[in-house]
């Protein structure tokens, strides 16, 4: 199996510097896992979006896309339940 590239776009960059210390090694560790695996156990497929997938991290939630055509994984959002949907 090919290993996925992964990027972040800018919004997502700058939710993860304002993330708490206790959850971004979490959060990180499950952005390297879609190197890997991008559609791990848990990842729902959002509704009414084409190739954009959400998994869950304690109250925190990574919005992303694949594109498998060109191996790539690109981070959309990541932040609180309460606030990442908006």
């Amino acid at each position: 199996m090919e290993k996925y590239r992964v990027e972040l776009t800018a919004s997502a960059e700058k939710a993860l510097h304002r993330l708490s210390p206790q959850a971004l090694p979490k959060i990180l560790q499950a952005i390297q896992t879609l190197a890997i695996n991008p559609f791990p156990q848990g990842c729902r497929k959002l509704t009414g979006q084409q190739d954009i997938y959400r998994i869950r991290v304690q109250v925190y939630r990574i919005i992303y896309e694949v594109h498998e055509d060109v191996v790539l994984v690109k981070v959309l959002k990541i932040g609180h339940r309460k606030d990442v949907y908006r």
